[in-house]
């Protein structure tokens, strides 16, 4: 008996059977790579922070504790208008439309066929010219026996969820880029502050030089010290516009506008005014949950071992079920009489009996594919956790270094003050004062940049974190939901 006779005698033994098979799918069930993160930070016990209990920046723009109105107004509109961002939604957008694409395996498909046409046969020696119209309909549909549409709908949806990681990393890469620049900007305005008012008080020493060069008091060479010292100044307070302005064009990119249409202006007080956050860390192993990258890096994992069932489905026989229906004539006014109405069903069961190794090979390659999808996902999970000590250790050090720093600014203006008090005595030389004020702007100048070290560091620290984003966010759409093809 030939297998359509069979399968059309026994429709309700072939649902069986494909609902038996359909439950099954080729290829090994997904299990995330092993890691065993450690029990704690390194540097969590620094005494930069205190001890809480609440998860790192959740529930709160992260960016908002630095209590500056204008970066959190930037960071809404990088949000808005980055095109880095918009990139990021639009391959998301691409991912969920392949998992759509990939869902429609488990459906028939439906095709419709109209013709119409006349000719010339030759029949018993004579040409007889006849006309020839059809009009049907065309259904096939291959069951998911083997669970390839399944592995694929499920590496579809991996992929997407993957995609999802990446735009919520693409945000929190941008939101700390912006607020890492906007920080170095302040501090590049307290450092152009810094150098201004230097350049003042370098002002009134060089004129003092010269009334005691006036006065018989003081050398030439007393009146050139002075000078070199205030053009250098001048010299450096020009050299900050570089950084400043560099600083500003970068955010006008991040906020998705050209550099030429946008400006900052400049605050000689803005960076007196942020503050330093505390973070909590929290444990090691939510990292792993918090981050976008870890987050990505895990789902294709997943998406690559279901490429290894994709792969495997194809050394199974493929079952498609076809049907025809419509009517065919020789003319309009009999199309659709009973007589011209046609008909026809049938199944077919095809399989590949050599290739060559084309299928061992595609399988061999998904494996090495999902092992090097969870070498890349235990890397960046390492990395992650590098990225964190290596923050927590910076703002620890930084603020011991801060407070050794402090001291030797208060040093060095008392120095200043007494090397200038002894000049104007005539009880010391030029040369002492210059050397006691080239100290005191580097200590200042040194203090003002651990500042804005220890602002760049704690951003960077709350992206190491993940910002508050959490795997949980992610646009989960469980196979279970994705067609029949489920255990």
């Amino acid at each position: 008996m030939s297998p359509p006779r069979l399968l059309s005698r026994s429709p309700a033994a072939l649902g069986l059977v494909t609902a038996l098979l359909a439950g099954c799918a080729a290829g090994p069930d997904y299990v995330r790579p092993a890691l065993t993160p450690p029990a704690e930070f390194k540097e969590a016990g620094g005494p930069w922070k205190t001890a809480s209990p609440q998860p790192a920046d959740a529930n709160r723009p992260w960016w908002e504790r630095y209590g500056d109105p204008l970066l959190n107004d930037l960071v809404g509109q990088a949000n808005r208008q980055s095109l880095n961002i918009k990139i990021a939604e639009a391959q998301y957008r691409q991912a969920r439309a392949a998992v759509q694409y990939a869902r429609s395996g488990y459906f028939p498909t439906l095709g419709a066929n109209v013709s119409g046409g006349r000719g010339r046969s030759i029949s018993n020696g004579q040409n007889v010219l006849s006309n020839s119209h059809s009009v049907g309909l065309d259904a096939s549909w291959e069951p998911d026996l083997w669970g390839q549409v399944r592995r694929s709908v499920e590496a579809g949806a991996d992929t997407a969820q993957a995609s999802a990681a990446d735009l919520a990393g693409a945000r929190l890469s941008i939101q700390a880029e912006l607020v890492q620049d906007y920080l170095q900007l302040r501090i590049a305005d307290a450092d152009k502050d810094l150098l201004t008012r230097t350049v003042d008080s370098y002002r009134k020493a060089l004129a003092l030089t010269r009334s005691q060069y006036g006065a018989g008091v003081a050398t030439r060479a007393d009146v050139a010290l002075a000078e070199t010292q205030l053009k250098s100044a001048q010299a450096q307070a020009i050299d900050v516009g570089v950084t400043r302005s560099q600083l500003e064009h970068a955010i006008a990119i991040l906020v998705g506008q050209a550099p030429s249409e946008f400006s900052i202006a400049v605050s000689a007080k803005g960076a007196e005014t942020l503050k330093l956050p505390v973070v909590p860390t929290g444990l090691p192993s939510e990292l792993l949950e918090r981050r976008p990258d870890i987050a990505g890096a895990e789902r294709r994992a997943a998406a690559a071992n279901a490429d290894i069932g994709v792969a495997q489905s194809a050394y199974f026989p493929a079952l498609t079920l076809g049907a025809t229906l419509g009517y065919t004539s020789a003319n309009f006014a009999q199309w659709f009489s009973a007589p011209a109405r046609i008909w026809s069903l049938g199944a077919t069961l095809a399989g590949t009996i050599f290739d060559g190794g084309a299928r061992a090979a595609k399988t061999d390659e998904a494996r090495a594919a999902f092992d090097a999808a969870a070498g890349t996902y235990k890397q960046t999970v390492l990395a992650g956790f590098q990225e964190v000590e290596d923050n927590l250790a910076a703002l620890r050090i930084l603020e011991e270094e801060r407070a050794v720093e402090d001291e030797a600014v208060a040093a060095a203006q008392v120095a200043e003050r007494a090397s200038l008090a002894q000049y104007r005595a005539g009880t010391a030389t030029y040369l002492a004062v210059v050397t006691a004020q080239t100290l005191a702007l580097s200590n200042e100048r040194s203090a003002v940049q651990l500042r804005g070290r220890q602002l760049v560091a704690s951003a960077a620290l709350v992206k190491a974190l993940g910002g508050g984003w959490t795997s949980a966010e992610l646009d989960a759409e469980p196979v279970a939901q994705a067609g029949p093809a489920q255990r």
